[in-house]
This record gives C-alpha cells, sequence and structure tokens, in this order.
C-alpha cells in the first residue's frame, strides 16, 4: 500500500509539474508567435504595394545569408530541422541569438516573396525560448529535451490553428515510426495554450470544411489509395530536388554575396516566366484549390523547385507551408485527371504531402480532422498513411531519426539519421512473389 501511494504521490507531482511547466512555455511561445506572424502579415503587405516586390530576391537572399552566417549558424535552413539536430545531438541547447535571427531573416525572405514557410522559424524561436528557460532554472539535458519538443509543438499549433496535431507533430517528427509517449502530455498542454494565447492576442486561422465527400464505395476507396501512392512519389520528389539543388548549390564555390544574389536572379526569371503564384506562402493558391479552382498541372513541380532554390541559397524559413501547397497542387492535378471533386483531394494532397515528406502520417491524419473536419477524416487516414510508406526512406528533415523500417523486404539501419541511411533490397523467401509460385506449382 505505501508502495502504491508513493508511486501515484509522485507520478501526480510530476503530472502538475509538466503541467504548469508546459502552459509557461505555451504562453512564451504563443505571444512570440504572434509578434512574428504580426510583422510578417505587416511587411509582406507593404511589400506586395509594388507589383515587381520580388525584384529584391537578390537583395534579400543575400541578406538573409550573412545574418545568419555571421550572427547565428544555427538558424540555417528551415527551422525545425535545426531544433531536431540540436535535441539529438546537443540535448536540446540552443543559442538565443538564434530567435532574433531567425526572425529577422525569414522576415526579409518572405517579404520578398521567398518561398519558404512561417512554421519553422516560430519552431526555431520557441524552442530557442524554452532552451533559455531551461537554463535559467538549470534544468537537466533531459528536461531541457522534453521542454523544447513543447518548444516545436506549441509554435506549429499556434502558427497553423492546430493544436492537437502540432502537439503530435512535436512528438512525432523527431524519430520516423516512434513516438515519445513521455512528452505527450506537456506537448498536448503547450500547443493548445500557445493557440489560444496566440488567438487571444489576435490571430486568424483557417479552417476549410470540405463539403463535398461521397458515399463510400469500393472504387472511390481504390481511388483515395491510388491518390495515397501518388502524393508519396511526390514526397519523394520535392526531397529529392532539395537534396540536388542543396549539393548543386554546394559545387558553386562562390561567396556568400554572390551565391545568395545568384539564387535570387534564378528566382526572379522563374517568376517571370511561370507565374508570381509560386513566391512566398502561396495562401491565395492554396485557399483557390480547396475552393475546388484547378491549378496548372506543373504547379506542385514548380513549388517545389522555387523552394528548393530558396534555401539552398541564403533563404531563412519553414519547410511545411511549401509542402502544403505542393500536396494541394498535386491533389488538384489528382483530382482533375480522374474527373474527381478538386476540392476533396487538394485537401487530401495537402496532409498526405506532410505525411511523406515529414514523416508524420498521425499528426497530419489529425490535421485533416482540425482544417477540413471530420468528414474527409478516413480517407485522408488512409492516404496519408499510404504517403508515409510510398516515400520510402527519406526525410525533409535529415536530422531526422528512423526508429523502424518501412518494409521488412528493405534493409536499413535502424536509430541512424535519414541523412546518414542507404536503403537496400532485401529478398525475402516469404515474398509475395514466392507464395504466387508456390501456389501456381501447387495448382498444376
Amino acid at each position: 500500500m505505501r508502495r502504491r501511494i508513493a508511486e501515484e504521490t509522485v507520478i501526480f507531482i510530476s503530472v502538475a509539474k509538466w503541467i504548469f511547466m508546459a502552459t509557461i512555455v505555451g504562453v512564451i511561445v504563443g505571444a512570440s508567435t504572434t509578434i512574428f506572424i504580426k510583422i510578417l502579415i505587416w511587411s509582406s503587405q507593404l511589400a506586395k504595394n509594388f507589383d515587381y516586390y520580388f525584384l529584391l530576391l537578390p537583395v534579400a537572399l543575400v541578406a538573409s545569408a550573412l545574418l545568419v552566417k555571421y550572427l547565428a549558424p544555427e538558424a540555417q535552413g528551415h527551422g525545425t530541422e535545426k531544433v531536431i539536430e540540436a535535441i539529438h545531438k546537443r540535448s536540446g541547447k540552443i543559442k538565443l541569438s538564434v530567435v532574433p535571427v531567425k526572425l529577422i531573416a525569414t522576415i526579409i525572405t518572405l517579404a520578398a516573396g521567398g518561398s519558404v514557410g512561417k512554421e519553422g522559424p516560430c519552431a526555431q524561436i520557441g524552442a530557442g525560448l524554452t532552451s533559455m528557460f531551461a537554463g535559467i532554472f538549470k534544468f537537466d539535458d533531459k528536461d531541457r529535451k522534453k521542454l523544447v519538443i513543447c518548444g516545436i509543438s506549441a509554435g506549429f499549433a499556434a502558427v497553423f490553428g492546430t493544436p492537437i496535431s502540432g502537439a503530435i507533430f512535436g512528438v512525432e517528427v523527431l524519430f520516423a515510426g516512434a513516438i515519445l509517449y513521455d512528452v505527450l502530455l506537456p506537448s498536448f498542454v503547450a500547443g493548445i495554450t500557445a493557440h489560444q494565447v496566440a488567438q487571444a492576442l489576435g490571430i486568424t486561422y483557417f479552417y476549410h470544411p470540405i463539403q463535398f465527400v461521397p458515399v463510400f464505395s469500393e472504387t472511390f476507396f481504390l481511388k483515395v489509395i491510388a491518390s495515397g501512392i501518388f502524393f508519396g512519389l511526390c514526397s519523394g520528389f520535392l526531397i529529392e530536388i532539395l537534396k540536388f539543388t542543396e549539393f548543386l548549390s554546394s559545387k558553386i564555390k562562390v561567396g556568400t554575396v554572390l551565391k545568395g544574389f545568384i539564387g535570387g536572379i534564378i528566382l526572379i526569371l522563374l517568376a517571370l516566366i511561370f507565374s508570381k503564384d509560386y513566391l512566398g506562402l502561396g495562401l491565395n493558391s492554396m485557399e483557390a484549390a480547396l475552393q475546388g479552382e484547378k491549378m496548372p498541372w506543373y504547379a506542385f513541380i514548380m513549388k517545389s523547385i522555387f523552394t528548393a532554390i530558396t534555401l539552398a541559397f541564403g533563404g531563412s524559413g519553414g519547410i511545411v507551408t511549401p509542402i502544403f501547397f505542393v500536396g494541394a497542387a498535386a491533389g488538384s492535378l489528382f483530382g482533375f485527371v480522374l474527373g474527381l471533386d478538386i476540392a476533396t483531394f487538394s485537401a487530401i494532397g495537402l496532409v498526405s504531402l506532410l505525411a511523406g515528406a515529414a514523416n508524420t502520417p498521425i499528426s497530419a491524419s489529425i490535421m485533416a480532422v482540425e482544417l477540413f473536419g471530420p468528414k474527409l477524416a478516413p480517407y485522408a487516414a488512409i492516404a496519408c498513411v499510404i504517403s508515409f510508406l510510398m516515400t520510402g526512406h527519406r526525410s525533409v528533415y535529415p536530422s531526422q531519426v528512423l526508429a523502424t523500417s518501412k518494409s521488412s523486404s528493405i534493409e536499413v539501419e535502424i536509430g541512424k539519421e535519414f541523412e546518414e541511411i542507404t536503403a537496400k533490397y532485401k529478398p525475402r523467401k516469404s515474398s509475395l512473389i514466392s507464395l504466387i509460385k508456390r501456389i501456381i506449382k501447387r495448382s498444376n
């Protein structure tokens, strides 16, 4: 009896402690995210008063690259990736200088039309502030990691207005194929609190319940499965484009200033040739697709290229918003080609690309409910899981750790970061092909 009471007492104290700590994290991240979003909205509106605002892209990429290089190298790239790296390699220790540098660099990039997202900076800002908070109160490495993970969840929830999927994202994104259950409670508390704080401070969110969802049928279900396969291939394409462009950039042996200038010129030329729709966040294009408007068939390809160039040539910002754009555009194409409802498959594509590219099928499936309503949930969940599997052993976050293989016929080293993984085909005697051969042999 004494042992049981002691155990329950300890757990109760632990629960109370983490509810209190996660609430503080949620308030801090919700408030800082609000400041960032409001400055971003103001700067973007100011820039778009000029028709050719994107002509400033070379200057913006140079300025962003120089800020990051000389003031906070940890702020390089798309934010969440660096936080994942800090958790795995430095017990969540992040320099406070990352916070203002990431904020300013991202605003400069997005205001000029760079194709990045806004969630990465919020995750990195939240993680930086929570790491500082842990340092002030002398928390050990384990508790600091928990707080920084809460910072990721809170940042995601406050940016997109999805507290549940935001909380799950923070504990799912670190390991592909595993969830950190010991951080689940504080992540939920931090995500919900950050969302409420941001709302109270005037941030409004996008919600778009999908009205058209057909009655279940075997044919439609097969089409949803096919869409999951297609979205998984699109996720893989996006990841490979990001890798290739990063590799290409590394081979251009010029200084930071010239490299940023080159990237900006390329983006200007692409925008003049194709469209300005692929610049910035691209929210208007995504909303149009979710309203059922057809996007150009090549939209998901162009957005992938715009994003890859922006990040590889000095731009700073997140990757999830571009993932949403690519998913909505791919869904628009899939729906149009098969004569299906474009809005429905744009919504399914939006969350499925997140599931595949970030290896987060659970949070992506929950996000489908939070953004598009429960009617779409069963179909979105199926597509998300298939997309997650079809992407293979790749990730838009190279520092993400693989916790389980996606196929027993693929040989990979578990526990390694994705950037270190090489997947190899492993023939198995009990494979489906062998089974079919045995059945045919017996029938003869």
